[in-house]
């Protein structure tokens, strides 16, 4: 299991274990995480899962691809360095400790 610490727009965190294998996404979802809305399911075809990455952990979660850049465009106030869909953050060891913000509101 994965520590991942989710961070609501006010400033309450959520840390929770999370199975490697799941997405950041799932693990939000299945643990009653709010500020995660996850329309989608987990396709990559909405932005209602979006979080801004902490500093601390830009360069360790893998890179975006093409897609996921794409739909960020929807995004609440994306951020070009931080902005993430939890859905294509795929839960593993050295994800342990991630930290990750929601933005003020999903759309």
């Amino acid at each position: 299991m994965t520590k991942i610490t989710y961070v609501e727009y006010g400033g309450k965190e959520h840390t929770v274990d999370v199975a490697n294998g799941l997405s950041v996404m799932e693990g939000a979802r299945d643990n009653g995480i709010p500020g995660i809305e996850a329309d989608c399911g987990g396709a990559c075809a909405c932005s209602t899962c979006h979080v801004y990455v902490d500093d601390a952990w830009v360069d360790k979660v893998p890179a975006k691809d093409g897609m996921e850049e794409d739909m960020l465009d929807f995004a609440y106030e994306p951020d070009a360095t931080k902005s993430r869909l939890t859905c294509q953050i795929k839960v593993t060891d050295a994800l342990d400790g991630l930290r990750v913000q929601m933005p003020e509101k999903q759309i």
